[in-house]
């Protein structure tokens, strides 16, 4: 099993950062693709950013130059700092991993419990 706990989220400003990071835990390890997504209520869940095994990085075109994503994989850890925040990025944010297969990313099965980050007007 693969336990992900996320930490980081708050409340801020529009123009604020946040930066959120995901523990690992169980059996893991840097074959394991792993991102960011982010859902709010009525709202379908969206990626905001993944990483795979070999360390390509993918956004979402909204994010793109205020979000970068990185990976310990001696930690087993997976941050997302946020900058230039604005009102639409308020989202409950969750951690994710995913098997491989082939090299691929396969579906994400495992999510943590998520973080709420508020950006207000």
């Amino acid at each position: 099993q693969v336990q992900l706990v996320e930490s980081g989220g708050g409340s801020v400003q529009a123009g604020g950062s946040l930066r959120l990071s995901c523990a690992a835990s169980g059996y893991i390890d840097r074959s394991y693709c792993m991102g960011w997504f982010r859902q709010d209520p009525g709202k379908e869940r969206e990626k905001v950013a993944t990483i795979d095994r070999f360390g390509s990085i993918s956004y979402a075109d909204s994010v793109k130059g205020r979000f970068t994503v990185s990976r310990d994989n001696a930690k087993n850890t997976l941050d997302l700092q946020m900058n230039s925040l604005k009102p639409e990025d308020t989202a409950m944010y969750y951690c994710a991993a995913a098997k491989t297969l082939w090299g691929q990313c396969k579906e994400y099965t495992y999510w943590g419990q998520g973080t709420q980050v508020t950006v207000s007007s």
